[in-house]
């Protein structure tokens, strides 16, 4: 599964390698250190950690090895149905940080304390940010325990949503960069 996944100018491209690795690619406008620190710190998370119709409801970042990155995204949007005011809770955990190259982290689901809920699959995030013509590039390599989990989470509309919240990224590093 190949693909480019949204209109925007430089569109995000997936792809799974080894049946349950997601690879995810795009690059920004905007150098490479604000990018790094939009991936980094809450003062920017708090602002495109989302997908369409979603907001930040918390966010707190402690950014160094072993650190935790606790969030809560909130449906906002009355037409997204049931979703509306559902939260999703998530914990990420710092396990390898090389500014502003590259960020290791565990993502898991979470609760409003966050304790990790054991029922669904966690994601290790190996993202590298490269400065290229026209921005920064960043590779997002998303490592499932396997291929049940990757497809577990691709079922939850997980792809749809890293598109909308990449896109939200893009329009936010955009209104700082210009």
């Amino acid at each position: 599964m190949t693909g480019s996944t949204s209109s925007a100018p430089f569109p995000m491209t997936s792809r799974v390698e080894a049946g349950k690795e997601l690879i995810l690619e795009r690059v920004f406008r905007a150098p490479r250190e604000l990018v790094f620190d939009a991936f980094s710190k809450a003062e920017h998370l708090s602002k495109w950690w989302a997908p369409r119709g979603w907001e930040i409801s918390h966010c707190t970042v402690d950014f160094h090895p072993g650190g935790r990155w606790h969030y809560c995204m909130k449906c906002v949007d009355g037409s997204q149905g049931d979703f509306y005011g559902m939260e999703s809770w998530g914990l990420g955990v710092y396990q390898e940080i090389d500014a502003p190259a590259r960020i290791v982290y565990t993502d898991y689901f979470s609760d409003a304390e966050a304790n990790i809920n054991e029922a669904l699959p966690p994601t290790r995030s190996t993202l590298t940010f490269e400065t290229v013509e026209g921005g920064t590039k960043v590779v997002n390599r998303a490592l499932y325990n396997s291929e049940e989990a990757l497809k577990t989470v691709m079922d939850m509309g997980m792809l749809q949503g890293i598109t909308e919240t990449w896109d939200h990224l893009a329009r936010y590093l955009e209104s700082m960069h210009t």
